[in-house]
């Protein structure tokens, strides 16, 4: 409605009135009784929605209390995860005899010297225990079994001592060390409690069709000092392959998880899990280039190695024998293969022969596999670059006997290869 051409009637009043402050008055009570019709027409619509099912009925004497209520179903499974495993997840101190240096001075040029010099001096006068660092585990087992990064427990040397949740601390003993792997089992000693305890576990998932995008949760004893640190993300990445540096030692990790949810030093150890509260994979490591890159062994890993150290009390892997490079398309142009995929036994990442390419006395050897030959298929699974072939055998446990497809000189043939005890 346009202001201007607004009449008001002529009706002789005893005082007149400016004009604006007449349409300023109208204007306003139009616009309060459209925004009064507009936020009741918004009311009940709500209403309607919800009538509907699309969304809860808002009514005035609603009473908002203090209680959290959680905005999104994913953020409801997140809070839930987190209050049914943080009590199976455990801070590992290590601790180790430190010594005690005692200072004092003397004075290098005598009491003839004109000036006061004195020079400090160290002298040992024993050891005191110390915590050294920290990291993180899980408790898989109600006896007190937990699982966790090799790194952790690498130091032998060193005592280890189990913070659970509640704030109590155990003895700790290695059960097993995983040589290959950044893994070890690890037990809570109870061998001097008159009442044994029986622990939280975490329930173990499954790592085989994880998806990039997918909602992780990592927990853990971040910095080594703040215990049960809870980082929220997604898995960013899937069968990366990292070199991992730490302590003096580096190590190749192969089919490893990524994701950009914190993982923090300390976070070594602590689970990776899923939004339906399984644990899905081992927090390692963590990129010092890029943010918000870190990384997880996949949790089917680690069963393998529960199961081995159940029964055998040790970790034991397949043993092949070979140095190969995973062919690939670029590979397979430069140097006119017959194929753009399988392990090229005996070659470099950059199709350059190796100085030995069949470990001798090995399983390979004794099959017949020599250099230039190229395993296309090792029992029923084909070798790529996304199934490497030492991602393969780990699927078998020495004594396994696997039939081999390889090329040689243009020729596909198989060989039959019973494998070994890794040592």
């Amino acid at each position: 409605m346009e202001t201007e051409n607004y009449q008001i009637p002529s009706v002789a009043p005893k005082k007149k009135f400016p004009k604006i402050i007449l349409i300023v008055a109208i204007v306003a009570i139009i616009f309060g009784a459209g925004g009064g019709f507009l936020m009741s027409s918004i009311y009940w619509q709500r209403n309607v929605n919800a009538i509907l099912g699309k969304e809860p009925v808002i009514k005035k004497e609603t009473v908002v209390n203090n209680n959290y209520i959680p905005q999104t179903t994913e953020e409801q499974k997140t809070i839930n995860l987190v209050k049914d495993n943080s009590s199976a997840v455990v801070s590992i101190i290590i601790s180790k005899d430190v010594p005690i240096y005692e200072t004092y001075y003397i004075d290098p040029f005598g009491s003839d010297w004109p000036f006061n010099i004195q020079i400090p001096q160290y002298k040992q006068k024993g050891t005191e225990k110390q915590e050294v660092g920290g990291g993180t585990g899980f408790i898989i087992a109600s006896d007190g079994m937990v699982l966790t990064n090799k790194h952790v427990v690498s130091d032998k040397t060193a005592e280890y001592t189990v913070l659970t949740n509640d704030g109590k601390k155990y003895p700790a003993t290695i059960l097993a060390i995983d040589q290959f792997y950044d893994l070890a089992l690890i037990k809570i000693d109870q061998s001097k409690n008159t009442v044994v305890k029986t622990f939280p576990t975490v329930k173990l998932g499954d790592s085989t069709n994880l998806q990039i995008g997918q909602s992780v949760v990592a927990i853990g004893n971040a910095l080594a000092e703040f215990q049960n640190t809870v980082s929220v993300g997604v898995i960013s990445g899937l069968g990366r392959t990292i070199t991992a540096s730490g302590g003096g030692a580096d190590e190749v990790l192969e089919d490893i998880i990524q994701t950009d949810a914190a993982i923090n030093p300390g976070n070594s150890g602590g689970p990776l899990l899923n939004l339906a509260g399984e644990v899905i994979g081992i927090n390692v490591a963590k990129s010092n280039v890029g943010e918000n890159i870190g990384f997880a062994i996949p949790i089917n890993r680690a069963k393998k190695a529960i199961e081995q150290v159940r029964t055998t009390g040790k970790i034991v892997y397949p043993f092949l024998g070979v140095y190969y490079t995973i062919i690939t398309p670029d590979l397979q142009e430069k140097y006119k293969l017959g194929v753009d995929y399988g392990a090229w036994i005996g070659r470099d990442a950059s199709g350059k022969e190796t100085e030995e390419a069949v470990m001798s006395g090995s399983p390979a050897q004794k099959a017949g596999l020599k250099s230039g030959d190229i395993i296309l298929k090792f029992g029923s699974e084909k070798v790529t670059l996304q199934n490497t072939l030492s991602k393969i055998i780990q699927e078998y446990k020495p004594g396994d006997i696997v039939s081999v497809i390889i090329l040689r000189d243009g020729s596909q043939k198989t060989l039959n290869i019973t494998l070994v005890e890794r040592t």
